[in-house]
């Protein structure tokens, strides 16, 4: 009896969790791409480009709308795309990862896979600068609704929701996130509700499902309809997220959340929306506030305002992570990485980052000044996002799935017939702002090959200048060296020879500590590393040891944790974190005089490599206990 009554709780508990996990999914995944009926529909048929409100338009549009979710959100990512994880994490970079472990074997598209994963990862940026702005904005234009004398406050009101949203973020999300699931729930319920007022006044407006509605619209407007269909295309930005944040909730409560709450809300709202213009074509101006009696409209933009705000901070949160990554993974020099919670690792703070999305964000709100003139400049980003994954996928489905050639071949045909319109669509767009998330992408792109090329340069001069171990031990054994008691951390990135720092300092000090620690922290290609296979401990002779730490990309590295984990280590002894000595190396960097994009490229390296978070913090090393050796480096 006892065991059936301990088997219900369990239970319980299992349901309670999952419960929890499609909440937090809901709040988080999609905040982007539910805050969406705010202005993706209103923009076909009342922004730059907007067509005549007809039965046949609004059907037309309704019917793409439906397929395009469809299409992508359900078919391509949740039933496909989320296969593909590495360690249980999603996103351009864990298919990079993932790839790259293949790549080692000397694949000949390597350096493709790459170029256009890392530019992938980088229009993630041009995305999170753009995401606030629009969404905030959108929400705050509710107020034309209610009081059209209103307008010119509406970006002031606007920034004066942005700027706080920014710096709240130092304080974390952790606690804020308790809410997001909750809020955006209701927000869902609200849309739901809303559409099916609307739609059972106009229940004829479920005829636009049918795909037939779709096709006729596209064939009747041909090539002038891709304007719209830029517009159209809004109505999946944030989908990405599904993906990237997989890591985070499962792939499970993700798919119970898009099928249970999320798809049902969407598809209801705009049907009602769509409906709505059938009644009153004037609604165009904004037809989803007007789908609300008069009473409700200030609930509705309060609600509005908080769900743009959770979607902001979705993508907020998103580019702090993949700067993590990036940083772990050697595509980004060092950032101030402030943990804000003890119990959620992914809760991080970059201020770096932070300000740039802050300033960047507040500037696109002031030259555009509306959410339907942004309209212009969202999407870009991304459609070419999308395409990636695709391409990244297919060669993940080849190589990592083992699918055969015909299959994965027959699945990147499918998705690309369907996102190249929407590319096409997009690029129309490029002179009026789809140039800017571009133009972000592409700088942190450059910033990334330019920071990867340098430290290949640092790298190989380090090699060709190390000595054997072997020889090294061999010297000391005949040379004697003074040895004074302690214990010494030498960080090297070389895993065999002596590490330069090392000869510089038995150079110029002719000293050695007693115990002599060579430590290499080594970043693996996985989110994360088990404790049992943190490090690897080689003994030397005369005092010397090899440490090899590992860590994966979603970790950081925290030394004086790691050398409290070794003073438990039978080999070494009298190892103590506050008496430890730490060498660390700094490079004067100075440039050979060249033309072409290579100095160019090693120009802006040299800046970051100045400028960057230096190692005693990044390590979290005892700042009283650091020595820094410096050297001249030619590149």
């Amino acid at each position: 009896m006892s065991k059936v009554l301990h088997s219900a709780s369990s239970d319980k508990e299992k349901s309670k969790i999952a419960l929890k996990l499609v909440v937090g999914a809901i709040g988080v995944v999609y905040g982007d791409i539910g805050t969406s009926p705010l202005y993706a529909f209103r923009e076909a048929f009342h922004g730059n480009n907007a067509i005549e409100v007809q039965t046949q338009n609004v059907f037309g549009v309704l019917s793409i709308i439906f397929w395009i979710i469809t299409f992508v959100v359900t078919v391509k990512y949740l039933t496909f795309v989320m296969r593909a994880d590495n360690g249980g994490e999603g996103g351009i970079l864990a298919l990079l990862a993932i790839l790259g472990l293949k790549n080692k074997s000397g694949k000949k598209n390597a350096f493709f896979l790459i170029a256009i994963g890392l530019f992938g990862s980088a229009l993630l940026y041009g995305d999170g600068v753009i995401t606030p702005a629009i969404s905030v904005l959108s929400a705050v234009e509710g107020l034309e609704v209610v009081a059209p004398q209103l307008h010119h406050f509406i970006v002031p009101i606007t920034i004066a929701i942005l700027i706080p949203l920014f710096i709240v973020q130092k304080h974390g999300t952790a606690k804020m996130g308790m809410l997001f699931g909750p809020v955006t729930l209701i927000w869902f319920f609200v849309l739901f509700v809303a559409g099916v007022a609307s739609v059972s006044q106009t229940p004829e407006i479920l005829l636009s499902l049918n795909p037939v509605y779709a096709y006729q619209f596209l064939l009747e407007h041909g090539s002038t309809v891709l304007p719209v269909l830029s517009m159209i295309f809004l109505v999946i930005t944030g989908t990405e997220a599904l993906y990237s944040d997989m890591g985070h909730f499962g792939v499970k409560p993700i798919k119970k959340g898009w099928y249970y709450i999320v798809l049902p809300s969407l598809i209801m709202n705009y049907l009602g929306q769509g409906a709505l213009l059938l009644r009153n074509p004037e609604a165009s101006t904004n037809p989803f506030f007007n789908l609300f009696p008069h009473w409700m409209l200030i609930p509705a933009i309060i609600l509005a305002s908080m769900a743009t705000i959770i979607a902001s901070q979705a993508l907020i949160s998103a580019s702090f992570s993949l700067t993590h990554q990036a940083v772990q993974l050697g595509y980004l020099p060092r950032f101030t990485i402030e943990h804000t919670s003890e119990e959620m690792a992914g809760q991080i703070y970059i201020p770096e980052v932070n300000t740039f999305l802050m300033i960047a964000c507040i500037t696109l709100v002031l030259i555009f000044q509306s959410s339907g003139n942004l309209a212009d400049a969202y999407g870009m980003a991304v459609i070419c996002t999308m395409m990636i994954t695709s391409l990244l996928f297919y060669n993940v489905a080849r190589e990592h799935l083992k699918w055969g050639k015909f299959k994965a071949g027959l699945l990147l045909i499918f998705f690309l017939s369907i996102e190249i319109p929407f590319f096409a669509a997009n690029i129309m767009k490029l002179l009026h702002g789809a140039w800017i998330p571009l133009l972000i992408a592409s700088l942190i792109y450059l910033i990334m090959i330019a920071w990867k090329t340098g430290r290949k340069r640092l790298y190989d001069d380090y090699h060709s200048k190390v000595i054997s171990m072997t020889d090294f031990l061999a010297d000391i054994a005949k040379i004697k060296p003074v040895r004074i008691k302690g214990s010494a951390v030498f960080m090297t990135s070389n895993i065999r020879g002596v590490p330069l720092l090392l000869l510089h300092n038995l150079t110029h000090n002719h000293v050695l500590h007693e115990q002599v620690i060579l430590l290499s922290i080594i970043t693996e290609e996985i989110p994360r590393v088990d404790d049992s296979e943190r490090y690897f401990i080689k003994k030397l002779r005369h005092g010397f040891y090899r440490i090899i730490a590992h860590y994966g990309y979603m970790e950081d590295p925290n030394i004086p944790k790691l050398i409290e984990s070794l003073a438990y280590e039978a080999d070494i002894m009298h190892i103590d974190v506050h008496t430890t000595t730490f060498f660390l190396g700094r490079e004067a960097l100075l440039l050979k005089k060249r033309g072409g994009f290579l100095y160019f490229k090693l120009r802006i390296f040299t800046f970051l490599n100045r400028n960057m978070l230096d190692a005693t913090r990044y390590f979290k090393l005892p700042p009283d206990r650091v020595i820094e050796i410096g050297r001249q480096v030619i590149i």
